[in-house]
């Protein structure tokens, strides 16, 4: 991705977020569901097809770019990115995937934000498979559940990974559409509540084959997901970085200000922990934690500006609550039992000190185990 595409992609995600999401933060919280004009914001600004291929109309975004939009936008609205975050998932699958037909389909329509995909995982997560795929004349069965699943009224598509009996992913591009043989039972949230997300049940759900965009040893999945922790890092780096900004606009005491230049330091050092720990392919537990410290800055910043405001943090139409209420929400979204673990260790009076970017080496960063 060319310097100025990187540059214009983060332009874009700040007028966004502070020009749309920011400003309607407090309705969407309370709401039963994101606005149509926040997605449709995110598409003429080009950012649904942040990660998809040039070819089809996407910006082929760094991993450093694309872990900057996410926080520039989780920092301005965190349940319109955390739906939005869903799609590239599926940009990413259908880019790789071996049926031509089905990607020449939908893939540019996706990139464009034409169209908008959600993520289904209960085949892929370790552990017995919750949903499982059955080969059949024409297909495959889909029986099971997929906890989690994001977006539900407001997707197009949603890229459902189940496990066969041999221990194969079968990824199929499904219609996001309740049937006979596929329910959705919403769940309530805490935070992030209007992203309407949903448990789907399958039950003899029938799959055609051209649905299917690829097949992998589930074991290849795992490697692959691993790989790709980093950018939900910063989701909890948007909502630090916010309660910094709202403790600065705060003033008032010294302890304030200082609280204000901490969070703000504290998001930059652990960010170059982030990145270096992704590079980091030899060590397997620097990701995880610095992906830990990742959560509990979040959950610090909003105690910190929920400390600060005072009494009127815990008003329903305030920002501090609602920020802490998006930190308690990322301290389980997207974790693993080595960001747990090294969560816990954090949390725990008298615990380890959040690892700093000259700490995420092999021995500094933490066993996350």
């Amino acid at each position: 991705m060319g310097r100025m595409i990187a540059t214009e992609a983060l332009s874009q995600a700040g007028h966004v977020a502070e020009e749309v999401l920011f400003p309607a933060a407090m309705k969407v919280d309370a709401a039963d569901r994101i606005p149509a004009a926040h997605f449709d914001a995110l598409a003429r600004a080009g950012l649904y097809g942040l990660a998809g291929p040039v070819g089809a109309g996407g910006l082929d975004a760094d991993l450093a770019t694309f872990c900057s939009v996410i926080e520039i936008m989780a920092g301005g609205c965190l349940a319109t990115t955390f739906v939005w975050l869903q799609h590239h998932s599926t940009v990413r699958a259908l880019a790789a995937s071996p049926n031509s037909v089905l990607r020449d389909h939908w893939l540019e329509s996706l990139c464009l934000g034409a169209k908008r995909a959600g993520i289904a995982l209960g085949g892929a997560r370790p552990g017995p498979p919750l949903l499982r795929a059955r080969a059949v004349p024409g297909g495959y069965v889909f029986d099971g559940s997929a906890p989690w699943v994001t977006g539900w009224d407001m997707i197009d598509v949603v890229h459902t990974l189940a496990r066969d009996d041999s221990g194969n992913i079968v990824a199929a591009l499904l219609p996001a559409q309740v049937s006979a043989t596929l329910t959705a039972s919403r769940l309530e949230l805490v935070a992030v509540n209007a992203s309407r997300t949903v448990e789907l049940a399958f039950a003899g759900h029938f799959v055609p084959a051209d649905l299917v965009s690829g097949i992998m040893p589930h074991a290849q999945w795992l490697v692959r997901d691993a790989a790709g922790l980093r950018p939900n890092g910063s989701l909890s780096l948007g909502v630090a970085g916010r309660c910094g900004r709202l403790l600065e606009q705060l003033g008032g005491s010294a302890a304030q200000s200082g609280g204000a230049a901490i969070v703000r330091a504290e998001v930059a050092t652990i960010r170059a922990g982030l990145d270096a720990a992704a590079a980091l392919r030899s060590d397997e537990a620097a990701l995880p934690a610095a992906r830990a410290a990742a959560s509990v800055l979040a959950f610090q910043a909003a105690g910190l500006l929920v400390a600060a405001a005072g009494s009127h943090s815990i008003l329903a139409g305030e920002h501090p609550q609602r920020l802490a209420r998006e930190a308690l929400f990322l301290q389980v979204f997207g974790s693993r039992p080595t960001i747990k673990d090294r969560q816990l260790a954090l949390l725990t009076p008298g615990g380890p000190a959040a690892p700093g970017p000259h700490e995420a080496g092999p021995d500094k960063a933490g066993s996350g185990n």
